[in-house]
């Protein structure tokens, strides 16, 4: 997917364990398959998941993990990842990397919730203890910044489309970006947010949100970044229900759509031809949010 990424198999995992973590000799190991950009994953016996970067970028998310996870755990509604240790670089791997515990759920898939309502509330529960949550010294969220940050991006991004053979109505795209340019930033104190709650980052059991996953992009700012489940995964119909239950005024309501809006149409002819899973919620996303 990425220029520079690491050549990363289950028998070079099983080198790095070996190598620095004996006591998890001999387990099992198997690779999983994600819509995840960032970090290669694979199962480690029944009770633990290797997390390895792809790409040098992805190092510097290890230790946000490592500082800020055991702090939120207690705090939040849903089971989010634990750092049970660190790697070193070592057997031809350039990078540090994580082993977290397992936690077992299945990923959302976009237009097909058991129980939407229900993870509707449960969704928006989260974002909302999320934001209220009183911890100082929080890094700056990797979407937790005004919309003009990602102005340039996005409109090269809607330009790029337009000369693809995709169904896209790059007119209407731009319109919508721009209607979600003109509300006003958010000028209070910053939130705490997630900012990637994309559908891969997310566990489900019985209809009912499990697990949140990938802290990596977490910190403060605007909360409108986590109003993006709106538009990448629940249905229309849910909508209003999520508002209620995140509860954020007009202009919020409004960054987030951009939000969602931006991701996707950068997302799309980026990874159109590397990860189906992303380009599909892309294409989705856009759908929702051009639909109105």
């Amino acid at each position: 997917m990425h220029a520079g990424e690491a050549e990363i198999d289950a028998d070079l995992v099983r080198r790095l364990v070996e190598g620095q973590f004996p006591q998890w000799a001999g387990m099992s190991i198997e690779p999983l398959v994600s819509g995840g950009t960032v970090n290669a994953l694979y199962r480690l016996g029944d009770g633990l998941t290797v997390r390895l970067p792809l790409t040098g970028a992805g190092v510097k998310d290890l230790e946000r993990e490592r500082r800020w996870l055991p702090r939120l755990a207690p705090m939040l509604p849903v089971t989010i990842p634990t750092v049970v240790a660190l790697g070193e670089p070592g057997a031809g791997y350039p990078w540090a990397w994580s082993v977290h515990r397992w936690i077992d759920g299945e990923t959302p898939v976009e237009g097909a919730l058991a129980e939407p309502e229900v993870l509707t509330r449960d969704l928006g529960t989260f974002v909302r203890v999320l934001r209220r949550l009183g911890f100082e010294g929080g890094p700056v969220a990797y979407r937790g910044v005004p919309l003009a940050t990602v102005d340039v991006y996005t409109r090269e991004a809607i330009e790029e489309l337009r000369r693809t053979d995709e169904p896209f109505d790059a007119d209407a795209a731009m319109a919508a970006w721009e209607e979600s340019l003109a509300v006003p930033p958010w000028k209070n104190a910053p939130c705490w947010v997630h900012s990637d709650l994309m559908p891969s980052n997310l566990l489900v059991a019985g209809g009912r949100l499990t697990a949140v996953l990938d802290f990596a992009t977490l910190g403060v700012g605007d909360p409108a970044c986590d109003l993006i489940p709106a538009w990448n995964l629940l249905p229309a119909s849910c909508r209003d229900a999520f508002r209620e239950t995140v509860d954020v005024d007009d202009a919020t309501w409004a960054r987030g759509r951009g939000w969602a809006l931006s991701m996707a149409v950068v997302q799309l002819p980026y990874y159109r031809g590397t990860n189906p899973v992303i380009s599909a919620n892309a294409r989705h996303v856009i759908g929702q949010v051009l639909g109105g």
